[in-house]
């Protein structure tokens, strides 16, 4: 299995697909493999900032799209708009405009970045050369541990977003730029205050609010629980400080899985995995990427 080379002609600093432009960070050598590198909520392409210079460093190429809803040129109304079918066709279309040579690039993703890129490994594994999930376990060991452990007590706030425009006067108090709050260090998870201020100044001021928290309305409208298994290779990194996701959905996961699978803990860690351990991320993903058999240069 190999990962598509960048065609080395240009950068992208946008996509386009059904009439949406999509922001998108494009560094590192222009013929290096390709990583794509989904974020999740409440970020956008800078939550890569950190870890990205590491994988450059080892030749590879880094696509970092600020995605649906996040993007400026990119919010659609409503939340049918939000569903992981748009989500993963909207990577697709980052692919297609990246010229990969085979078709193929390595995908990373951090939270609901983490859920596009195991339903993209799913549904078009031709398009994946190796798969890596941070924080975020498969769509159905998370549905599965939903019911079974402490999960439901832990995911209260996916039941709170779904509610008309609380959730948004909820995210607008606790905003860190008007004083440090409980709530926003609550929050935080291990990020720091600056990062969480960058995060919450951007949600709350850009626009991206309502589209943001439409990926959480839209879940009732997508079937995790019939999500295929995973048979490309994969890496599934979860930490141990992490407050909205328990272990059981993690142990769950190796149940859809068919190919390759390494599983690693990270101790003492929050949830902002690429953030709070970019280099020890770097270091897995090295050992994971270099796993697919590259074409010589």
């Amino acid at each position: 299995m190999t990962a598509g080379r960048g065609t080395g002609g240009r950068r992208l600093t946008s996509f386009e697909r059904g009439g949406l432009v999509f922001d998108v960070v494009d560094q590192g050598p222009l013929d290096g493999d390709v990583v794509v590198l989904l974020h999740g909520f409440p970020q956008t392409a800078s939550s890569w900032d950190l870890l990205a210079p590491l994988l450059h460093t080892s030749g590879y190429r880094t696509l970092a799209p600020t995605q649906r809803g996040y993007s400026a040129r990119a919010r659609p109304r409503g939340r049918f708009a939000y569903r992981l079918s748009h989500l993963t066709e909207d990577v697709l279309a980052l692919i297609e405009a990246a010229e990969p040579g085979d078709g193929k690039v390595h995908v990373v993703g951090h939270d609901w970045g983490a859920a596009v890129a195991w339903t993209l490994a799913a549904t078009r594994p031709d398009t994946v050369a190796t798969l890596t999930a941070l924080s975020v376990p498969h769509p159905a060991a998370f549905m599965r541990a939903l019911f079974t452990s402490r999960q439901l007590l832990m995911s209260w706030y996916m039941f709170f977003i779904q509610l008309p425009w609380l959730p948004e006067l909820f995210v607008r108090r606790i905003n860190p730029a008007a004083g440090p709050r409980p709530a926003a260090r609550r929050m935080a998870a291990g990020q720091t205050e600056a990062r969480l201020l960058r995060d919450m100044d951007f949600l709350v001021n850009s626009g991206a609010l309502t589209p943001a928290l439409n990926w959480y309305r839209a879940m009732p409208f997508n079937p995790p629980g019939r999500l295929a298994k995973v048979a490309v290779p994969t890496l599934f990194v979860r930490s141990d400080r992490d407050p909205a996701l328990g272990r059981t959905g993690a142990e769950l996961t190796r149940r859809f899985v068919t190919g390759p699978y390494t599983f690693r803990t990270l101790a003492g860690i929050g949830h902002w995995i690429p953030e709070e351990a970019a280099q020890e991320v770097a270091r897995l993903l090295r050992v994971h990427l270099a796993g697919s058999p590259r074409r010589p240069r």
